[in-house]
């Protein structure tokens, strides 16, 4: 405040005006606002991909309980709908380069539709940008928009031949798939010794030491350094990959 003297009244207060931000002061708070913006977001987007990993595990193993509610119906036997297989928009689409199979899951979706509450548990939140774009990665029940999307890979339902190769598991029973497992010496699905170990399904991934994998997709992984997977058993795990990012 300011005091002025007047004649007539006496002192008088008038109210000061307030200091206002100079532009060096002004460029200090917007560089501090910037820093810790960067501090938060990778943070932030940190949390967003956990809550993302986490629907898709859950989407698996709702997947995984239906599968065990088909399993009761059917004698105990898996699916065999090669004939899915091949009819599915598109068709059976065996990928050029790697691997030699189509282990897209429309299928299975139309299988164990009767058993799922939702059709969204196909899909993991995760999947987005190149991979989302990809023909290896999502398949359509029927033309779309009336079909169901999915966006999970199921390896050893890749293939429709006839005979069932040792590593598919079409129309067999646990203890069936294992053992043929064992015998076919597929180094991708190894040599299991129980439904545990048996890969069901899992989210799309393109390892990054595979020369065949097109560059765009090369390290590409729905989850950031590995993925979520459903084994036969019904459980479900993370599990890290280095060749991912």
């Amino acid at each position: 405040m300011r005091v002025t003297m007047s004649e007539t009244t006496g002192p008088t207060v008038l109210p000061c005006r307030g200091r206002g931000f100079t532009l060096i002061e002004t460029l200090v708070v917007i560089a501090v606002l910037t820093l810790v913006a960067a501090l938060l977001l990778p943070a932030l987007a940190q949390v967003r991909e956990k809550a993302r990993q986490s629907t898709c595990i859950a989407n698996l193993r709702q997947i995984g309980m239906a599968l065990a509610l088909y399993l009761q119906d059917h004698d105990e036997r898996l699916p065999d709908r090669r004939d899915l297989k091949r009819s599915l928009p598109g068709g059976y689409r065996p990928w050029n380069t790697w691997p030699a199979s189509d282990p897209r899951t429309g299928w299975a979706a139309l299988v164990l539709h009767p058993y799922q509450a939702t059709a969204d548990i196909w899909s993991c939140p995760s999947v987005a940008g190149a991979l989302n774009a990809t023909l290896q990665v999502e398949q359509w029940t029927a033309p779309r928009p009336a079909g169901v999307i999915t966006r999970y890979w199921m390896w050893r339902f890749d293939r429709p031949d006839d005979p069932i190769p040792l590593d598919n598991l079409w129309g067999k029973t646990e203890l069936q798939a294992v053992a043929d497992l064992q015998a076919a010496g597929n180094p991708h699905a190894g040599r299991p010794q129980s439904p545990a170990e048996v890969e069901l399904a899992v989210d799309p991934y393109f390892p990054g030491t595979l020369s065949t994998v097109p560059g765009p997709l090369r390290g590409r992984a729905v989850h950031m350094g590995g993925r979520n997977r459903l084994f036969l058993d019904g459980h479900v795990q993370y599990l890290r990959d280095i060749r991912t990012r």
